[in-house]
């Protein structure tokens, strides 16, 4: 965690924080102390499903000098997680900032300093800070819910050789589709998951139509945690997304398509080792220990 440390600890102006769950005392103590050196720290937290566990940053920000506010949906999840620093940077992230989960799980940060990404990713966030969210603009590379279903099939469909997923969750039909539809005209389709019985439908489905999946169990070696679509070397999303229709239609959710050949060659490599561990999916296969899967 040292990188994204040291990218809030650098701002010298602003640091705007969208965060599904922040349990991290080192990341809360940099907030606050930027907040007393007068950087102007705004962060905003889920309270859908994580207000009880963001309660305690919640307050210890308010009492820093940190303006801290709740999402403004109260009936769909904030599941975003980014930071962005002086109005010029801005990390997407996968992970949420809660330390217990650091040593054990799989997930990625990408700093993206495009102009037009930043900006939109600023707006946006006023938006839910004020309590008024808007529609982001689409004509970035980003990817935001609610309504990112399309955008990532997409993805998918414009696969000519290799799709490589990660990802949390597997219960959305019309992504599930997607991969099906590409294994099946001859894409090498690749998933690492870690299992959850929910999933069992669609890991079967996947493998019936050539598609190898990779299933982890519990947090051992690693609990998968990472949302990415790689596809053809040339393109790769990373964000908050699951593959969930909550997280595509409905939830506040923000994701990144690179076409970066350094992201692109990290994330293959690092794809490549966890598959090269993981055992693959069988449908006879019964589960050896489970974590329960969320958001």
């Amino acid at each position: 965690m040292g990188p994204l440390d040291a990218f809030m600890a650098s701002a010298q102006h602003s640091v705007d924080m969208s965060m599904y769950e922040l349990a991290d005392q080192q990341a809360e103590s940099i907030l606050a102390a930027d907040a007393a050196r007068g950087v102007h720290v705004r962060v905003v937290l889920d309270q859908h499903r994580e207000r009880a566990r963001n309660r305690a940053a919640f307050g210890f920000l308010s009492a820093h000098r940190v303006a801290v506010h709740w999402a403004p949906d109260v009936d769909n999840t904030f599941h975003s997680k980014s930071i962005c620093v002086d109005g010029s940077r801005c990390a997407v992230m996968t992970l949420n900032l809660t330390s217990r989960y650091y040593a054990t799980t799989r997930d990625f940060a990408v700093v993206d300093a495009d102009p037009a990404d930043v900006a939109t990713i600023e707006r946006t966030f006023a938006g839910d800070f004020g309590g008024h969210p808007l529609v982001p603009d689409s004509a970035t590379d980003l990817v935001w819910s609610p309504h990112s279903t399309a955008a990532l099939v997409r993805l998918i469909d414009s696969g000519n050789r290799t799709v490589l997923i990660y990802n949390e969750e597997l219960s959305d039909p019309t992504t599930v589709d997607a991969l099906v539809s590409a294994a099946g005209r001859g894409v090498r389709v690749e998933l690492v998951m870690t299992y959850q019985a929910s999933w069992v439908p669609n890991f079967d489905a996947l493998t019936a139509a050539g598609a190898q999946v990779h299933v982890l169990y519990g947090e051992h070696p690693v609990y998968i945690h990472a949302k990415m679509i790689w596809v053809d070397g040339q393109r790769v999303f990373l964000g908050s997304q699951n593959l969930s229709t909550a997280s595509l239609v409905r939830n506040r959710e923000l994701g990144l398509i690179s076409t970066d050949p350094s992201l692109l060659r990290a994330t293959e490599q690092t794809f490549d080792h966890d598959a090269a561990a993981t055992p693959l999916w069988r449908a006879s296969r019964g589960p050896r220990g489970t974590r329960t899967a969320t958001l």
